[in-house]
């Protein structure tokens, strides 16, 4: 079994700003495209289309960016506490580019920012799991300081749509690697995110549906 991978901060900082531009990229395209549209006399006739591309796209980076502020960098809320409210404003509002739909099953609480941020980065990783579409749901209990995380990720087999277990999901969440790179750093900082908090990921699939969970150690 291999140790667990280490990284500088300079280099995880470094990965994470890959990983956003990475999901920026497109979207952010879009709008140059839109605009190039708008300003081409000859395109005139594709003005509206150009118009809605741009809104698009303009609400997929929004989405992202808040997405980004909470799972990875440092969120606006004061101190050391995650507002699990805020956790699901942005969820929302990230879901709501995607193609699954999101429940929140608990009354807001104040979590550690740690915590806060592995809850972030559990929902980013189901909403892979059902990407062609489905149900999310996510509860939190327990104790306050202890309280644990479960989301389960539902696809629709009547509309075929299929369940699956991001790859390498487990293998880099472990940290249990040789090496990680810029592509495989979403999964490898929710393992992180875990350690530090002191809690242990489960994850199965099992008949379309996929469970996360994370559970305090001790």
């Amino acid at each position: 079994m291999s140790n667990l991978v280490e990284l500088s901060a300079p280099d995880l900082a470094a990965m994470l700003c890959s990983r956003v531009c990475h999901d920026l990229i497109n979207p952010v395209g879009a709008i140059g495209n839109g605009l190039q549209a708008l300003d081409d006399p000859a395109q005139a006739d594709m003005r509206d289309l150009a118009q809605e591309l741009i809104a698009n796209a303009a609400k997929q980076s929004l989405a992202k960016l808040e997405f980004a502020r909470l799972a990875y960098g440092a969120s606006s809320t004061a101190g050391t506490q995650f507002d699990t409210r805020e956790g699901e404003r942005v969820g929302q509002i990230y879901y709501g580019i995607e193609k699954a739909n999101l429940t929140w099953n608990f009354d807001p609480i104040l979590i550690s920012k740690n915590k806060g941020k592995l809850l972030m980065n559990m929902l980013l990783i189901a909403s892979e799991a059902v990407f062609r579409g489905g149900e999310v749901s996510v509860t939190m209990g327990g104790e306050a300081g202890n309280e644990s995380i479960e989301i389960v990720a539902t696809s629709d087999k009547d509309k075929r749509q299929k369940t699956l277990i991001p790859a390498n999901l487990l293998k880099y969440m472990s940290g249990e690697v040789e090496e990680v790179t810029a592509r495989e750093i979403q999964p490898f900082y929710t393992g992180l995110l875990a350690r530090l908090a002191n809690m242990e990921l489960e994850v199965t699939l099992e008949d379309s549906v996929f469970r996360f969970n994370a559970i305090p150690k001790g």
